[in-house]
């Protein structure tokens, strides 16, 4: 039997995404595709019109008697706890019960015999507030004292006041952050199946089952055994769906408990934008020192977020804005605060940095800001500031940066950009044009790779080889578009010797592998890939034992060839192989488990290694901005990007551009906006821009840093990839930057703040003009 030279579909090489084909004909089935069974109900959520107040009267009568409607589900139905917490801090009902405390918030939900019932009959309720002191804005908590939604973190090293006082140059300013919408093309969605006794089988849209599993169990008032929660896919998430989905989840349970029949919930756009958490905004303030070089000797920093009102994940969030504001930089003296405050609107939640992007983009400032005060080019001030050897290597968490490959990865792409014939070209442009300016810059990115919360560094998987060869694959990760399952499934089959076509990828459930941590964090492929190496892994050995003594062969001498298993001299077909060891009774069945070594994290001492490893990035932009309007386009963008070892180049490149266009969104056009009233005004289409395809860059070139290997051992020498590539967008802010600097010579740095609008960067150009 001739050994073939390679598996078809192997790690390291580029494979379609398993569902692509049936994306684009529209035969993937997502939750809202599945056959109803007869008799299933809808429900649907009943929302606050108040920013905070009492509840004076709450009269659901003519909802109740409504055409179609089947009953009404407020907190007096919860049968367990109502509240759906991710952290346990009790602060986070289903329905509110005395108090609302955002406009928005699920006060009831109706259940009706279809969702257009449901939804007409959610707008007859009768509700009298007795309003109290409602708080919006960030800056308006700080101002009146709000409370903190969870405990501030600090993070310092060196003596801040003593090298700050010393410093030749010092400049204190204050940058606006925007939030950013989700906006998933799939909105969230629950459908619930009651089951005998307590059980009841759930499917949802959710990044998180095990999350969404405990959270219907507390409603509930069971135990998690009796909740399984299913997901195939999910169409888009973000992070929108790894606490959010709990809500719907909630609900449409109670619902099918209650009525013994299946309940979907599925909330329109609107409510769905309204009801569930974004992005958090910041208002970051910082003081720098630097010295005549531009080499920073100080940094003092406070990041006051926007939580809403409740926790939520805003520890968490808040903490990572702090583990990333130094972004690549190193500062010898360095102090950093959070301010987690309290609003009255929705809490906010994961998105994809997770934090990390609001406190990186404020050491982009710092950079232009020494760069402007200095007459520099800020790539001159950033590299001059690049973590270095020893010395200048310890993060302000104190976590030494040993993987650092920056300096060759900036240098290659500033050679392969041309950056610096194109700064100069772009220099003599500005000069030459009264109206269209151009800006071009280069920012690095340098993202930490793990949970925070080191319990949830750790995945499972569940493996079965079947007596024909077939293989099915299941584990705790969810699919959501980025391709998990498919590079899960080249792991596998790379650990087998077998064609991908051969591993049946299977949806996620709680029924299978039990505990898991939500697919985020960019640790997916790193957390699952591993779980599934070691299930393989112990099945391949019970294969080798049985051939060694079957065969009387050492077992160095038996050998997983593509498609073929080599004992001896002899090979047999991996098909073939496994009917003898299934006929010899050897176990075919494994279940995986993987947690990250070496991380440790000491939050009140604000010490450890929070991370396993670094991915690195850099992006150079240039845009072309109508100083007459505010109007701009950004004309070319080269990406260079670290993924260590790639396991599947194509998917990663799919990764970063798609990143790369969504955190180009949340810096230029996707702008939330609530009124005095505390209400959502930007919560459609039509008044909620994220990028359309016409925004793309006109040039965008991708590359892979294709030296790079994983310093630690990741599966295969890989490196996360979901999250990285969405700060690189920060070069299209600092490009706008440039171009608007340009109308007062370069002096002043213009200070944008996030999101650039149009409006915002002519503001910003008229002011400059008038020498602001």
């Amino acid at each position: 039997m001739t050994a073939q030279a390679n598996i078809k579909g192997g790690v390291h090489t580029d494979e379609r995404h398993d569902s692509a084909h049936k994306h684009v004909t529209g035969r993937a089935e997502y939750i809202d595709d599945m056959m109803e069974p007869v008799g299933t109900l809808h429900a649907y959520l009943g929302l606050a019109e108040q920013a905070h107040g009492e509840i004076a009267k709450l009269d659901l009568t003519d909802v109740a008697a409504a055409k179609g409607v089947v009953g009404v589900l407020t907190a007096e139905d919860i049968p367990g706890v109502n509240d759906i917490s991710p952290t346990g801090q009790n602060d986070d009902p289903v329905f509110a019960e005395k108090t609302v405390e955002f406009h928005g918030q699920p006060i009831f939900a109706v259940v009706a015999e279809t969702r257009d019932a449901a939804r007409r009959a959610a707008a007859l309720a009768k509700v009298e507030y007795k309003a109290k002191r409602h708080v919006i804005d960030v800056d308006d908590a700080l101002d009146v004292d709000y409370p903190h939604v969870t405990e501030p973190l600090k993070l310092e090293r060196g003596d801040v006041e003593s090298a700050m006082a010393g410093a030749p140059h010092r400049i204190k300013a204050s940058q606006r952050v925007g939030g950013q919408d989700h906006f998933y093309l799939e909105g969230h969605i629950a459908f619930a199946f009651p089951g005998e006794d307590d059980e009841v089988t759930v499917y949802s849209s959710t990044q998180h089952p095990s999350e969404v599993q405990h959270m219907v169990s507390h409603v509930l008032g069971t135990r998690s055994n009796d909740v399984t929660v299913n997901v195939r896919r999910m169409g888009g998430a973000f992070g929108g769906k790894e606490s959010q989905p709990s809500l719907f989840a909630s609900v449409a349970a109670l619902a099918a408990k209650k009525w013994g029949r299946a309940v979907k919930l599925r909330p329109d756009r609107d409510d769905d934008m309204v009801a569930t958490g974004k992005r958090h905004d910041f208002l970051n303030t910082y003081e720098v020192g630097f010295d005549d070089e531009g080499r920073i000797l100080a940094v003092d920093g406070t990041f006051a977020a926007r939580c809403g009102f409740s926790a939520d994940l805003s520890g968490p969030v808040t903490d990572r804005a702090l583990f990333h504001a130094d972004n690549a930089y190193y500062y010898p003296h360095v102090r950093f605060n959070s301010r987690p405050m309290k609003t009255n609107t929705v809490s906010n939640t994961a998105f994809r940095g997770f934090g990390g992007p609001q406190g990186l983009i404020t050491a982009e400032r710092i950079m232009e800001e020494i760069a402007y005060h200095l007459g520099k080019d800020p790539l001159e001030v950033r590299k001059a500031n690049f973590y270095g050897d020893e010395g200048r290597d310890v993060t302000p968490y104190h976590q030494t940066v040993e993987d650092n490959i920056l300096n060759q990865l900036v240098g290659e792409l500033e050679e392969s950009s041309d950056y610096a014939a194109r700064r100069k070209a772009v220099l003599e442009h500005n000069a030459s044009s009264p109206v269209i300016k151009k800006g071009l810059a280069l920012t690095p990115v340098k993202f930490g790779i793990s949970f925070t919360a080191t319990w949830f560094n750790q995945a499972g998987a569940l493996l079965h080889v079947y007596n024909d060869g077939s293989i099915h694959l299941n584990h705790g990760g969810t699919e959501m578009g980025q391709g998990l399952f498919t590079k899960v499934a080249q792991v596998v089959a790379d650990c087998f010797q077998v064609d991908l076509e051969k591993i049946k990828i299977t949806g996620t459930t709680t029924g299978k592998v039990p505990n898991t941590s939500a697919t985020a964090a960019s640790s997916g492929s790193d957390l699952n890939g591993m779980a599934a190496a070691n299930a393989a892994d112990q099945i391949k050995n019970r294969l080798v034992d049985f051939a060694a003594e079957k065969y009387s062969v050492p077992e160095d001498q038996i050998v997983f060839e593509p498609n073929i298993v080599r004992i001896g001299n002899v090979r047999k077909s991996f098909d073939e192989f496994i009917k003898e060891a299934y006929m010899a009774r050897v176990h075919l069945s494994a279940a995986g488990f993987y947690k990250t070594p070496e991380i440790h994290w000491d939050r009140d001492a604000g010490t450890g290694r929070p991370f396993y490893y670094f991915a690195y990035g850099a992006a150079v932009s240039e845009v072309s901005v109508d100083t007459l309007t505010g109007e701009y386009h950004v004309d070319r963008v080269d990406i260079l990007h670290d993924v260590g070892r790639s396991l599947n180049p194509v998917l990663d490149k799919g990764q970063i551009e798609g990143g790369f266009i969504q955190g180009m969104g949340w810096l230029t056009t996707e702008e939330l906006w609530w009124d005095d009233e505390g209400r959502l005004r930007t919560h459609a289409p039509s008044t909620y821009k994220i990028p359309v395809a016409s925004d793309r860059p006109a040039i965008f070139n991708v590359d892979l840093a294709t030296w790079s290997k994983n310093r630690e051992a990741t599966i295969r020498r890989s490196k996360a990839v979901g999250e990285p590539p969405f700060m690189l967008a920060v070069s299209v802010l600092e490009a706008l930057s440039m171009a608007v600097a340009s109308v007062a010579d370069y002096k002043i740095c213009p200070r944008l703040d996030a999101p650039a609008t149009p409006e915002c960067v002519l503001m910003a150009v008229e002011r400059l003009r008038g020498g602001a």
